[in-house]
């Protein structure tokens, strides 16, 4: 539905802002003789309607998109603290969108539809969509659990350009389109496609530092092991730009690093309930 009401809308204010270009320039060029001042006045008139015009357009336009929208917010559970870049997405319609700064979301669904939230570090919820009143979502924090990597499964990686095709269509901006810039759909694909980007980082991430490889270094285990791996968790920038002679000299300054902590600080701190 966002795709119906994006391209049109952006073509037809395309051709306004080129049409209000062309009669600025006309305007322009004429001179100020007693025989122009009627094509002056003309041209103004013209312009003044195709003003209006454009005003409606962007009047129903925002009247059709604010129609079947959910709000809300999003906090954790049992807290007031409120959660940013938590990933909203209707399956149904493949509408999605994040939380901004203050966990609040705005996505585009029907009644009977489901949306789930999910972010790292918190078990995703689902809501059933019933109406259309402010929603208020929490979620549950889960514990750190690092599962062993089986290295000989075949799983196909997660690509966000395959899946979501479409935000990185809406992302771009255009010049002569002023939704592109300034609509709220394009603003959340920008802000999508960072976190797709961030996603994908940290599963390549999960699939170079992974607990087979770990272990094969240094010889923690269990639930020292996944304290070790999650205090020392290499930074994307890194991984890639080193090789696994030089992961390997990591993981075990790391390790050296790690045995020199009080005991206290090899633990991971609890969790607040």
């Amino acid at each position: 539905m966002t795709g119906l009401f994006y391209a049109p809308t952006g073509r037809l204010l395309q051709g306004f802002v080129i049409c209000l270009i062309e009669d600025f320039k006309i305007v322009k060029l004429k001179t100020v003789g007693i025989e122009n001042k009627f094509i002056l006045q003309h041209k103004l008139t013209t312009m003044k309607y195709r003003y209006l015009i454009l005003s409606a357009i962007l009047f129903f336009t925002c009247a059709a998109r604010a129609q079947n929208v959910v709000k809300g917010s999003v906090n954790e559970a049992g807290r007031s603290t409120k959660l940013s870049n938590v990933f909203v997405r209707d399956n149904q319609n493949r509408q999605m969108t994040i939380t901004d700064n203050k966990g609040a979301f705005s996505i585009r669904t029907e009644t009977g539809h489901t949306l789930i939230f999910s972010s790292p570090g918190y078990v995703s919820d689902t809501l059933y969509v019933t109406d259309f009143t402010p929603k208020k979502i929490e979620l549950v924090t889960q514990t750190i659990a690092l599962k062993q990597v089986n290295i000989s499964a075949k799983r196909e990686s997660f690509d966000a350009h395959k899946e979501y095709p479409e935000v990185y269509t809406r992302s771009k901006v255009y010049p002569l389109s002023p939704t592109s810039w300034f609509s709220k759909e394009a603003r959340d694909a920008r802000r999508l496609k960072k976190y797709f980007k961030r996603e994908e980082e940290e599963r390549h991430i999960d699939e170079v530092f992974n607990m087979n490889y770990v272990q094969s270094i240094i010889p923690l285990r269990g639930q020292e092991l996944e304290n070790f791996m999650t205090i020392y968790r290499p930074s994307y920038d890194f991984i890639k730009d080193n090789n696994g002679a030089s992961l390997a000299v990591y993981i075990n300054d790391s390790y050296k690093k790690y045995q020199a902590l009080p005991a206290e600080k090899r633990s991971l701190p609890a969790l607040k309930e």
